[in-house]
């Protein structure tokens, strides 16, 4: 029998084999399956806003024309088309590209785009940012992925992750090559987070001879939907300090706040808040994306990093070079951070991140101000949005908890809400002798009888014997009480199906 070739499945990195990503997994293929069948589906299995009908903002739209068009510019009549503060915004973007949108830029992005994007940390935080601390990338996955890459050097280097997480992680860290070592959240503390836990982790990974670097939050929570509370987010920066963590914010869903008790915080001001010795000892990379929000453009992919806490080593009082952190390594070239420098020459092989993405960008750190001419219809837009992703949040938890055998906590941020499907007995035992999974046999009943496609919540980590599924609340407001309505007919029938009334009880 001749050799397998390079690319036959047998030959293929064995970590590729390892990825799972259940956002695109067997639900997501089967509802495609059926839409060409002629099937209407709702496909409520990934943050897509605008593919379920959300409107794209009026003025980043605008200027974003006009960069891919200059020609625009030089008409006479572009004036009646467009209002003066696009096409002064256009001329702005144009003017720090070299060449337009078709040319390359520099590998962590336009400098002057990067500024815009300090200036908004800044306003947010009230503390400076340095713009060569910051990368632009396209879309926040990538700077995700950049990350790992660079802290993860072998097996045997775990990061934590928060259960139930966004397979992007355990994709990424599967592909790298390293060990995921998962923290569970707490359910029935609206998926709160437990420094005891992340103890117990930790102990059980360095038992296992694994090196714990890095640490994730996704804040507020996917799929899970949570903010966390500020006492949280000072437990778990005491804790990377005590134990030379790495924090990975992911806080791309930072706009997308559905009540007041528990506003967005991000993790970097909270830690220069709390001052030295954490304020300048633990390294923070914080992401951010224009694919969430009130944007929704997942398809311009324009996100973008900042690094905390890794300063120009030469000289520099921030950092105590005899305690070499996650991410203190390499040679000066760009930044006199050693480790920013490796960083900036693995992002160059790509030479640069994607113009229009960047410009994207800068439009959302820097939206239109009071006087501008944009800025009522700019507000109004984007004020429209985020009101109604609040009623339907509301609409799909209440829908949820109406139904028998559902519960949900209420989603107080991003675009997911994340109900427990408590399945019964006899649905557990069909699924076993279906091959599948309890929460994907639930999943693709679901999908068959109602066109609704979601994940299973398996795709993201649960605890053993818990059950739940992940939608988003991206749905028009005006379906919503159709797709709940739907929803609950299917499952109640379902739970009519399998229950034992005598030995099973909803609590």
């Amino acid at each position: 029998m001749p050799p397998p070739k390079p690319l036959d499945h047998e030959s293929v990195n064995e970590n590729v084999k390892k990825v799972a990503y259940a956002v695109r997994g067997e639900l997501y293929l089967r509802a495609s399956e059926l839409q060409k069948e002629g099937k209407k589906i709702i496909f409520t299995n990934v943050g897509n806003p605008h593919a379920l009908g959300q409107k794209p903002l009026t003025f980043p739209r605008q200027v974003v024309a006009l960069c891919q068009a200059p020609f625009l510019l030089d008409d006479p009549n572009v004036g009646l088309v467009f209002p003066a503060d696009a096409i002064g915004r256009a001329k702005h973007y144009l003017s720090l590209t070299s060449g337009g949108l078709g040319a390359y830029s520099d590998s962590r992005g336009l400098p002057g785009i990067r500024k815009e994007v300090a200036d908004f940390i800044e306003r947010r935080d009230g503390y400076p940012s340095n713009p060569d601390l910051i990368f632009l990338t396209d879309g926040a996955s990538k700077g995700v992925m950049q990350i790992l890459n660079t802290i993860i050097r072998n097996e045997k280097d775990g990061i934590l992750v928060p259960v139930p997480q966004y397979p992007l992680y355990s994709a990424a860290i599967s592909l790298y090559g390293g060990s995921l070592v998962p923290y569970y959240l707490e359910e029935e503390a609206n998926w709160g987070l437990d420094v005891n836990n992340l103890r117990h982790s930790v102990a059980q990974a360095r038992s296992k001879g694994i090196t714990v670097r890095a640490m994730v939050i996704i804040n507020p929570g996917n799929p899970t939907g949570q903010c966390l509370s500020e006492a949280n987010l000072r437990d778990l920066l005491k804790f990377c300090f005590q134990e030379n963590l790495a924090l990975l914010a992911d806080e791309v869903y930072q706009q997308n706040i559905y009540q007041d008790e528990r506003p967005f915080i991000s993790a970097r001001k909270l830690l220069l808040d709390m001052g030295s010795p954490l304020s300048r000892e633990v390294q923070l990379v914080s992401f951010h994306t224009v694919s969430k929000g009130y944007w929704g453009e997942c398809g311009q992919r324009g996100g973008y990093f900042e690094m905390t806490n890794l300063p120009p080593e030469k000289g520099s009082s921030c950092m105590d070079m005899t305690k070499q952190g996650p991410l203190e390594r390499g040679s000066h070239q760009v930044s006199g951070n050693k480790t920013v420098d490796e960083i900036y020459k693995v992002a160059s092989v790509s030479l640069s991140p994607n113009v229009p993405g960047q410009i994207f960008l800068g439009l959302m750190v820097n939206p239109p101000k009071p006087g501008d001419i944009s800025y009522l219809k700019f507000t109004a837009e984007s004020k429209g949005i985020l009101d109604s992703l609040r009623r339907r949040a509301r609409i799909m938890t209440d829908g949820f908890n109406s139904c028998r055998n559902v519960v949900c906590n209420f989603t107080e941020g991003a675009m997911y809400s994340f109900p427990q499907i408590r399945l019964p007995p006899k649905a557990v035992e069909a699924a076993k002798r279906a091959g599948k999974v309890p929460d994907v046999f639930y999943c693709l009943k679901l999908l068959e009888a109602t066109g609704i496609s979601t994940v299973p919540g398996s795709g993201f980590g649960q605890k053993e014997g818990v059950f739940h599924l992940r939608t988003t609340i991206l749905p028009a407001e005006e379906d919503m009480p159709a797709i709940m309505a739907s929803f609950k007919k299917f499952n109640d029938e379902f739970m009519e199906q399998y229950e034992d009334y005598r030995g099973y009880s909803r609590m």
